[in-house]
């Protein structure tokens, strides 16, 4: 029995932190822009098309940006609001896909194999991303092909703003005239050895043996030669938000003391932050809980731009517990949850000087992981429970 073709469509959201800058203030439109942070060892988190033209590229450290265009805007960023947006989008997908990835946090792959009986996938996929562009006003590329590495492809060459299918069997007409660079994972270093080897294009790449680009590139070589021939077997992996992580504490005795509750808010949400980066997450959401010695139980929560850093999560957390505490009342229990886990939102904190609070973090949690969790803690939190 024959396989139904596969379709992966991929949807990418167009230079998105700069058009969410656009459509918060519609003056930058059409200006050579980046988001990013003005700093010394500041990089570009984002650029517009308008930039790129003067070869400006995301991750370029942002004096040579400036070098490259005397001209250019900078703008640091809304970071709210790029959770804000990719949220929507992610709830529109998640509302009309049978199923999806979210690849990050303007990124998407959505798994169309054997719809064809009840729909047009290219029909469909074109109704989506109309419905995306007039809900949020934002500009979407989408590729549909039949694996996830041709359709991801296909995105790049519509940008921007726009569309395009590759039908099974026109692989390699796709293929064969682009650059091997084009090949998503290939950086510059694998382009030069290739280059090396005397291989530019994906033709050159395919029509190379394969045991020459296995002894020059190890396994990747491999890789990228089944890549030159249009095969990709990587699966979508079905959204599902990820589970919560929380820590809460029941007294012996009721707590009365105000220091000491709020003590306990930045022992727990520095506990969770730590948790956090270790496990290379972030979160989009805060909750409080608060049990008082008639068991009256009470809780709240609010979405943040995702972090994992404990001086924004004790922000949050102490700002629902003014929100949620009954003033002047014994705690029998406190507990802090942190929700809406994401391994790709730390991209959202690159257009910020973030730099010497990651450095400052890492050397924290170096220290913990070495001698404990509870070998350093800072000045508001107690160090036993």
């Amino acid at each position: 029995m024959n396989q139904p073709p596969r379709w992966i469509a991929h949807f990418d959201l167009d230079a998105f932190f700069v058009s969410v800058e656009c459509l918060l203030n519609p003056s930058l439109k059409g200006l050579p822009l980046v988001v990013g942070g003005k700093g010394d060892r500041s990089v570009v988190a984002a650029c517009s098309y308008e930039a790129r033209k003067f070869g400006i590229q995301s991750a370029m450290p942002m004096r040579k940006a400036e070098q490259l265009c005397p001209t250019l805007t900078i703008v640091n960023g809304t970071r709210g609001e790029y959770s804000r947006y990719s949220r929507i989008v992610t709830d529109l997908i998640a509302s009309a896909a049978p199923m999806f990835e979210k690849a990050s946090i303007d990124e998407f792959y959505i798994d169309l194999t054997g719809m064809d009986r009840f729909f047009n996938p290219l029909q469909w996929t074109m109704g989506l991303r109309q419905k995306i562009m007039d809900t949020t006003q934002l500009p979407i590329s989408f590729g549909l092909a039949p694996n996830k590495m041709l359709a991801k492809m296909a995105t790049n060459e519509a940008k921007p703003n726009g569309w395009k299918k590759i039908e099974p069997g026109a692989e390699q007409a796709f293929l064969d005239p682009m650059r091997v660079d084009k090949i998503p994972g290939v950086g510059d270093q694998t382009f030069r050895n290739l280059l090396q080897l005397g291989i530019e294009t994906i033709y050159e790449l395919r029509q190379a043996k394969p045991q020459l680009l296995q002894k020059q590139l190890g396994k990747h070589g491999l890789d990228l030669w089944q890549k030159a021939q249009g095969i990709h077997t990587s699966e979508v992996a079905p959204w599902q938000e990820a589970k919560s992580i929380s820590t809460e504490n029941t007294y012996e005795l009721d707590l009365t003391d105000l220091e000491t509750l709020q003590q306990e808010l930045v022992r727990m949400a520095e506990k969770l932050g730590y948790e956090l980066r270790q496990e290379n997450k972030m979160a989009g959401c805060v909750a409080v809980k608060i049990r008082y010695p008639d068991f009256e139980t009470s809780s709240r929560q609010t979405s943040i731009p995702y972090t994992f850093y404990d001086d924004e999560l004790i922000l949050q957390a102490k700002q629902l517990f003014k929100e949620l505490y009954r003033k002047g009342q014994p705690v029998r229990l406190l507990g802090v949850r942190v929700s809406e886990l994401t391994d790709e939102a730390r991209q959202t904190n690159l257009f910020q000087d973030m730099n010497r609070k990651a450095d400052l973090y890492k050397a924290i949690d170096s220290v913990k992981t070495k001698f404990g969790k509870s070998a350093i803690f800072k000045a508001g939190g107690t160090k036993n429970s």
